[in-house]
């Protein structure tokens, strides 16, 4: 008798997991003499597409009929964290060299930015004509009117779920990030008063979501948090209480009056160099069952965009098809310029240098814009230059229903 899906799955699943146990001391011998964080799994969700909503901030960058620039506030994982965690008594971390060496603005130091220069959202800010990058919540300076350009809430190693993360001792889950925009909204309101905030909020400034990845990476494929109801959930019930929980975030974010939403998927996080490395794959192979639950997820992500655009009036949700951006770049890395997709720029450990995160002991490989990661789990300046110019000029097989710069233009 063949197998059902759900029960390859299974089989799947309990052979990931046994593979993360027999690694996992490795792991923490070697990560500790040079205090760096365990696998930042969170951000290889580049493919978690992630990366997109990065872009979304950019887009915030709305211009409104006079000219100014509107904010973007921005949510999600360390693909687009620009220092919350700097803040945070966290294993996850990247305010550490060499992250950030590329990064102009910091003269090539760290920022706490999970990327050797400027995440998608950095860049899409720019072409947008976004005169400042949205500032970390959590820094001491995201006061006063700063926070009308934007504010990031996003944070490595956060999630959809609460206990997604655990293994960095803290993050800002979901929940957290939304609370803290709630403290934005009220001082937005002291700045601007009641009825200029609100519109503020509803028409000039756009909410980008990414996130997802390290709840399946660093909650429900991790065995050591995989406990009580997660071990006996099947991946359909993981998903649909995933996203029963974002359905409930979201329409809090409604209900602060924001309007213009561009959600990401989850991406290939099965192709990523800290999966190929643990896995022993060859050069151009990825693991099935981290993909097969990210795709189980997209299609319900997809739906939910459908369901909200349909039943929260005047809101307008954007979806970002991720998982098939990114994979492009990864399938077809040669023809955009890259030497490898496989291969981690920065870090150490096996094949594709994809055990230990990135840090001042760390391999560093001279051709930076070769490689389409940056470290085990994230993606390089270089790509994010591509996926933020996909996400510019809107080709619908990867945004929809409109590109960031119609979503920034839109009048409502």
């Amino acid at each position: 008798m063949i197998p059902t899906v759900d029960q390859q799955l299974q089989s799947g699943l309990t052979k990931h997991k046994s593979i993360f146990t027999s690694l996992s001391d490795n792991y923490k011998s070697l990560i500790s003499p040079f205090n760096l964080s365990p696998p930042l799994m969170d951000s290889n969700h580049m493919a978690a597409g992630l990366l997109l909503l990065v872009a979304f901030k950019v887009a915030a960058a709305a211009a409104d009929g006079d000219g100014t620039l509107g904010a973007s506030y921005i949510f999600g994982d360390s693909l687009v964290d620009a220092g919350n965690n700097n803040f945070l008594p966290t294993l996850s971390k990247a305010n550490i060299k060499p992250n950030g060496i590329d990064f102009k603005p910091s003269g090539g130091n760290p920022t706490g930015r999970y990327t050797n220069g400027r995440t998608i959202g950095d860049i899409i800010g720019e072409e947008l004509g976004q005169p400042h990058y949205a500032v970390p919540f959590l820094d001491p300076n995201s006061t006063g009117e700063v926070i009308l350009h934007g504010v990031n809430y996003a944070s490595g190693g956060g999630g959809i779920m609460n206990a997604t993360g655990r293994i960095f001792v803290n993050r800002l889950s979901m929940d957290i990030q939304v609370d803290y925009f709630t403290i934005t909204r009220k001082q937005i309101d002291k700045l601007l008063g009641a009825s200029k905030a609100r519109e503020h909020v509803m028409k000039k400034s756009i909410f980008s979501i990414s996130i997802g990845s390290n709840d399946f990476l660093n909650n429900y494929l991790l065995p050591v948090l995989s406990i009580g109801a997660r071990v006996s959930q099947t991946p359909d019930g993981f998903v649909d209480d995933l996203i029963g929980h974002l359905r409930s975030q979201l329409t809090r974010l409604y209900k602060l009056d924001a309007r213009k939403f561009i959600l990401g998927n989850v991406g290939p996080i099965g192709c990523i160099p800290y999966q190929r490395t643990i896995n022993q794959l060859n050069e151009n192979e990825c693991v099935a069952l981290p993909n097969e639950l990210a795709l189980r997820y997209n299609a319900k992500l997809k739906d939910l965009v459908a369901q909200l655009n349909d039943n929260l009036p005047g809101a307008t949700f954007v979806h970002a098809n991720v998982y098939d951006l990114v994979l492009e770049l990864i399938v077809n890395y040669d023809k955009y310029g890259f030497k490898t997709a496989s291969k981690a720029c920065c870090g150490n450990g096996g094949q594709y240098a994809g055990i230990i995160p990135c840090g001042p002991t760390s391999t560093l490989c001279e051709d930076r814009d070769k490689h389409v990661f940056w470290d085990p789990y994230h993606p390089s300046e270089a790509a994010n230059l591509l996926i933020a110019k996909q996400l510019l000029q809107g080709d619908p097989k990867y945004v929809s229903p409109m590109n960031l710069k119609q979503l920034r233009d839109l009048n409502l």
